[in-house]
């Protein structure tokens, strides 16, 4: 099997300068240059000397280029924004001070933003541990920590992060079942905060080789595909009416119990076992029943 490696880009600071004084002197030369144009006329006008009258026409024009020069190297970064610098494709450092900087005009510049962004996944349709399938989507906090990364290791790492949040969510949802796992196992529905967490750190295994960060995941929508909604909503409605009917048995039989335990202390009356079997059936049936029972009064013996 051939293993392809990848050549990380290492992040380094750029050789700029602040660009304030800069364009002061850009603006001193462009009064400069017209000054020497108007100087110039002048002369040309006054004087029958040519050469006189050229030479701050000349000078003009090299203080404008000086000028436009520096102009043209000066940009501005805000907070929270970085400024990648190349020379012919070669990468030569980043930026990160806020303000107006400037560098040599014919490097290139390429600002990227470091502030935290929000992205909200598609909602995906995939199955649960389980096989069920269900609905799901995610809100995912990122942000770029490094900024040669994301610029020269990935074609686009706005759409190589989107792409990786669907992949990471697919591949953790097929690890937890929706609402019923086995003993002690988390569940989509039940554990959403470990679910967000898991999906955190994978996320961050994926997108490290674009100097992104994720700082936040947690699952947005969580539901049962329309075509298997019905059919779960039924299961939970009975496994509902099976709890809640193992809670009314279980009260029951304290509730008989008790019963017994008091008439035998206070001698209220003497049970055979046969006249207990019957009491606590009596008692059994109006205690879990759902609806209400009445009351059948044996005026006989059970003999």
């Amino acid at each position: 099997m051939t293993v392809i490696s990848h050549k990380k880009t290492i992040e380094k600071a750029a050789s700029t300068g602040s660009g304030g004084v800069l364009l002061v002197f850009a603006l001193v030369g462009f009064i400069a240059a017209g000054w020497l144009v108007i100087r110039g006329i002048v002369l040309a006008e006054t004087q029958a000397d040519d050469l006189s009258a050229v030479l701050p026409i000349i000078g003009a024009v090299a203080v404008a280029l000086v000028a436009i020069l520096i102009l043209c190297g000066l940009y501005s970064l805000q907070q929270n924004e970085s400024c990648a610098i190349t020379l012919f494709g070669n990468y030569k450092g980043t930026d990160k001070k806020p303000g107006l900087r400037w560098v040599v005009p014919w490097y290139s510049r390429k600002k990227i933003s470091l502030r935290v962004r929000n992205v909200t996944s598609q909602t995906l349709k995939v199955n649960d541990k389980k096989g069920n399938p269900i609905e799901i989507a995610a809100v995912v906090v990122w942000r770029v920590v490094d900024t040669a990364q994301a610029m020269f290791d990935v074609d686009n790492y706005e759409t190589f992060v989107n792409i990786q949040i669907e992949t990471a969510l697919r591949e953790i949802t097929s690890h937890f079942a929706y609402d019923h796992g086995e003993e002690a196992e988390p569940t989509l529905r039940a554990d959403a905060d470990k679910v967000g967490e898991m999906l955190r750190e994978k996320l961050n295994e994926r997108v490290s080789v674009a100097g992104v960060t994720i700082d936040e995941a947690r699952i947005s929508h969580l539901a049962y595909a329309p075509e298997s909604a019905s059919s779960m909503l039924r299961r939970q409605q009975a496994e509902a009416v099976l709890e809640a009917r193992a809670k009314i048995v279980t009260g029951a039989v304290s509730m008989v119990e008790s019963a017994l335990q008091q008439l035998s202390e206070r001698d209220i009356v003497t049970l055979d076992d046969e006249r207990k079997a019957a009491m606590v059936s009596n008692l059994l049936v109006v205690l879990c029943a759902d609806r209400e029972t009445t009351p059948v009064v044996n005026a006989g013996s059970l003999y």
